[in-house]
Parts: C-alpha cells; structure tokens; sequence
C-alpha cells in the first residue's frame, strides 16, 4: 500500500513559543489551533503549513495523563511522531498486522478534521512512533 508523509508531530512545552517559531522564522501558515481534552490526548495542538508540509505543534493540557506530558518528561521535546497517510487505514492496519507489527489499539480515533489515525507500537518501529492516517471524506 502506498505511503506518503502527512505531517510531523512535535511535542513542546510552549505552544505560544512554538507557534511564533514557526511562523516568524520559517514562515508557516497557521492553519488550525485547538484542544482536545479526549483520554489518550490532552494536548492543545496548532496545525502549522510550511510551503505545502505539515507540522502539529503538541503542548500537553494535563501534565499527569497527557501523553505528550509523559513523552516529554522521558525525551525531553522535539519530534514525537511521523505520520504517513495511507488510502485506507483499515486495509493498512491488516497489512502491517500480518507483518507481525502492533499496533496500539487505544489510539485509534477520528479527530476533528474527520482525520482517522492510529499509531503502531513503537517497539517495533525502531523507537518511532509512527501513525498511519486516512481521510475517508476527502
């Protein structure tokens, strides 16, 4: 199944730092900032284009359950995840299900952009956290 790169995900501590980052200095685009307090989330996220490549900026809104927090206290910040999208993340989980690679279960989810994505378990991706994404509405 074909592959190509959605985005990358970067845990931070400072979004509002972050975000001027990206903006002032490499010039990007904002194109969505939001929370999401959903289990397996708690992260304020801004969605930054930069000349047609995507980055998700990740600042935790819980410092005990966020993921992001937790990614943080034991690597510090910095890219958390890639995310390559696929034409149909049901037919890509099978696929890499048959490979012997997990995937983590309790990440599956649709987001706000109708964006569905699930991450494989990083121990078996050479410590990357990898999500496949589709968007089944275009």
């Amino acid at each position: 199944m074909k592959k190509t790169l959605d985005h990358i995900g970067v845990a931070v501590r400072q979004i509002d730092e972050a975000v001027d980052f990206y903006i002032h200095v490499l010039g990007a685009t904002m194109i969505d900032r939001y929370r999401s307090e959903a289990p397996g989330v708690e992260s304020e996220i801004a969605i930054l284009d930069v000349e047609g490549d995507r980055t998700e900026l990740l600042c935790p809104t819980n410092n005990t359950t966020s993921p992001i927090a937790r990614f943080i206290k034991q690597k510090g910040k910095g890219v958390h995840h890639i995310a390559y999208r696929v034409d149909d993340l049901d037919a890509a989980i099978s696929e890499v299900k048959e490979q012997g690679i997990r995937v983590m279960e309790d990440t599956r989810r649709t987001n706000k952009h109708g964006r569905r994505l699930i991450y494989l378990n990083p121990a078996d991706t050479e410590g990357t956290i990898i999500e496949y994404c589709d968007y089944p509405n275009g």
